[in-house]
């Protein structure tokens, strides 16, 4: 018997990731290990699991030439590569610090799919012709003031909640809604934008996003459910969305992300034969975006999942504390 794979962890039924972020309701207890077994190893990674895409999705012979484009794509692939590892370290505490069974094997497996992600980021460098003894040392020497400024902060803060304050559910509001609901609108765009330039880096994005909404829908659900069960908990989830917001307008991720995109904007317009009329969004040419604009999209598109999931919470009095545009 034909074993049907729940759709948002089917590679083509799958919801883009803002979408499935704001629209899918998805708890704990329904993600457990056999779900994450069936459903998303044998699934979402089918003839994907080593690389992040299949065979077909190609890794072009521009991306494996000097060039703009391909340090743009060597630069996001490497910070994201590390962000993504620095993650699964964080998460451990997570595991360790559950506060429920369902809680415990959920972050497991988020730990693990973030683990993948570390991996088929940094592997793809390999494909674009990075030397494999160099791989690691490739990647430490361009992400080290990105790690220090951006994720060693950041991840500090999720530290600070789930492990030196014992605050679980605290942990949780920091991953969901501060980290990856910051991060996420990012890995959207990197999914459109390398579409039709590298099939295999926007393929190795499309698997990372679906495992994303996974991430986002869960533990806003943990969040949610806690906030019902102990209302008195919100002054304490507050505080901490308060002196999130507050750590992400003290933090220089913009000048990283429009460094890559700059260099994105330049090797675009060399490979504008290939690009054509692609539209990144509905009614809007890629060639025809700006480094500024893409970024600004992303900011919008953050603000617009943040609004959802927050109300999906009970916490629609965050949202203006966390809008970023």
């Amino acid at each position: 018997m034909t074993h049907s794979l729940p759709p948002e962890t089917d590679w083509d039924q799958a919801p883009g990731l803002l979408d499935g972020a704001m629209n899918l309701d998805l708890s704990a207890k329904h993600c457990d290990l056999a779900y994450w077994f069936s459903s998303v190893a044998q699934g979402t990674l089918r003839d994907r699991a080593r690389t992040g895409h299949t065979e077909a999705e190609v890794t072009p012979e521009h991306m494996r030439t000097d060039g703009p484009l391909r340090d743009a794509q060597i630069l996001e692939l490497g910070c994201r590569s590390v962000a993504e590892e620095q993650g699964t370290r964080v998460l451990a505490y997570y595991v360790a610090h559950a506060t429920g069974t369902a809680e415990m094997d959920f972050f497991a497996t988020q730990l693990m799919d973030e683990a993948r992600h570390s991996m088929v980021f940094r592997n793809h460098l390999v494909e674009m012709g990075v030397p494999a003894d160099d791989l690691h040392s490739t990647i430490a020497g361009l992400s080290t003031d990105y790690k220090r400024d951006v994720l060693d902060p950041i991840l500090g803060f999720a530290l600070q909640a789930v492990r030196d304050e014992g605050d679980f559910i605290g942990g949780v509001a920091v991953f969901t809604i501060i980290i990856e609901g910051v991060l996420a609108p990012a890995a959207e765009l990197s999914e459109r934008k390398w579409s039709l330039i590298d099939p295999a880096a926007s393929a190795i994005a499309r698997g990372a996003a679906i495992d994303e909404i996974r991430h986002l829908t869960v533990g806003s659900s943990i969040v949610r459910e806690h906030l019902l069960a102990k209302p008195d908990y919100r002054p304490r989830l507050m505080d901490i969305i308060k002196r999130g917001r507050k750590l992400w307008d003290e933090i220089p991720d913009k000048k990283y992300i429009l460094e890559r995109e700059h260099l994105f904007q330049e090797g675009m317009h060399q490979h504008a034969d290939i690009i054509g009329d692609y539209e990144v969004w509905p009614g809007q040419r890629l060639l025809e975006t700006t480094a500024e604009e893409r970024y600004a999209t992303a900011e919008r598109w953050t603000d617009k999942m943040a609004a959802a999931r927050l109300a999906y919470m009970g916490l629609e009095e965050a949202v203006e504390i966390l809008r970023l545009t």
